[in-house]
């Protein structure tokens, strides 16, 4: 099965690469599903397949690229996954102005309350978030994160991340419109949902939201 997430390095050298042929790839068409056995592909001729080879070598560079970069942003910031995720909601939510509170984050990242709550007390131990009190109901907390923290953030993960934009940006309004579609149709494709054997893993995983 061709799965733009693994790894893109090439087999071994063999006889027929020694030859002057090209590596096999293991998201190759030939392959992963030489056989069409996983997706037809009675309607591309030979230089179609080579394109699409291309197209999955490049989603392979892509999610190699931002598994470095999150591997490299966190052991910057000394933090785990989901303490990462946490800060880039907090630093999000107070750039569009909204107050962010326990529960909202505990629904973004798809966790129980009590895990939000030894998430958050961690990072105030770091110093990375501070604590107040709602302005409309002094019963209910807000969470800030510090302006050290935020600084680190901005200036590092956050300044690379911005290279999605920069990248779409040198598009033209009509390529954005078909990799925006190409993109949404492969995750349609790709998504697990509804079917039997993946019920379980997507019900246990949660739907945090896409924010």
């Amino acid at each position: 099965m061709t799965e733009p997430g693994t790894s893109d390095t090439a087999a071994p050298e063999s006889p027929a690469s020694a030859r002057g042929r090209r590596p096999w790839r293991v998201h190759d068409l030939a392959a992963s599903d030489p056989d069409g056995e996983l997706a037809d592909r009675s309607g591309l001729d030979e230089s179609a397949e080579h394109e699409i080879d291309e197209l999955m070598a490049a989603l392979v560079a892509l999610r190699r690229a931002e598994e470095e970069l999150s591997t490299a942003s966190r052991a910057f910031m000394d933090l785990g996954a989901t303490d990462m995720r946490a800060l880039h909601y907090l630093i999000a939510a107070a750039h569009t102005g909204e107050l962010a509170t326990p529960g909202a984050l505990g629904e973004h990242l798809g966790i129980s309350s009590g895990a939000t709550t030894k998430l958050l007390d961690r990072l105030a131990r770091g110093g990375h978030i501070t604590r107040g009190h709602h302005p409309a109901d002094r019963r209910a907390v807000t969470i800030a994160v510090s302006p050290a923290t935020r600084r680190a953030a901005m200036d590092s993960m956050g300044r690379q991340q911005a290279g999605r934009v920069r990248a779409a940006a040198r598009l033209s309004s009509e390529e954005r419109g078909t990799v925006t579609r190409f993109l949404l149709d492969m995750a349609g494709e790709l998504s697990p949902a509804g079917l039997d054997w993946a019920e379980g893993s997507t019900r246990s995983a949660g739907a945090p939201h896409a924010r």
